[in-house]
């Protein structure tokens, strides 16, 4: 019982997790190297993350710096960030990228909202499964007389309580995310 209960927590935990680890990578107006995760480079054959070619910094609120180890990235880094289609236009100065972060506009801010609810849903979505998932489990544990009903019920209660903890998580999580988005 022990051990369904804590699967179901590392399972949600993981939820949520996934989720910070997404909205990270929206965009709120603001620099963050978040932004560049994803971004892999053609550096010899080998897709490589730009972080591990280069420096990737924060210069100001607007504006992020990469500092390629070898000058010959500076072209492929480039490549790579315009590819990466997330609305980014770097500046080359032969040594290093400048990336301005471009102002939200009001109609764009409202399609990030919305996808930020609709990965919060997702998210809660997934939670609900584990819940589903640790019941089953809790039922086939009490109709092979592994525990009582009374244990039954009680696990039953404990997944609901956890369930709920994840859920208001989840909607704090966005909350505050919203907040930031829509932050001028």
């Amino acid at each position: 019982m022990e051990n369904i209960l804590k699967d179901a927590r590392a399972r949600m935990d993981k939820t949520l997790e996934a989720l910070r680890h997404e909205l990270i990578k929206i965009r709120t107006g603001k620099a963050t190297t978040a932004l560049l995760d994803g971004i892999k480079v053609d550096y010899y054959g080998n897709m490589t993350p730009l972080n591990q070619v280069g420096n990737v910094t924060v210069l100001d609120v607007h504006t992020l710096s990469v500092t390629p180890w070898d000058k010959s990235v500076v072209p492929l880094a480039e490549k790579a960030i315009l590819e990466a289609n997330i609305g980014l236009n770097p500046v080359s100065d032969g040594t290093n990228l400048k990336i301005p972060i471009p102002p939200l506009n009001q109609e764009r801010r409202k399609e990030l909202v919305k996808l930020v609810k609709k990965f919060g849903e997702d998210s809660k979505v997934a939670i609900r499964n584990v819940r589903r998932d640790a019941n089953e489990h809790l039922k086939k544990a009490e109709k092979e007389k592994k525990i009582s009903e009374d244990q039954l019920k009680d696990a039953e209660d404990k997944v609901q309580k956890l369930t709920d903890e994840h859920i208001k998580k989840i909607d704090e999580i966005l909350k505050h995310k919203e907040a930031e988005i829509m932050e001028v």
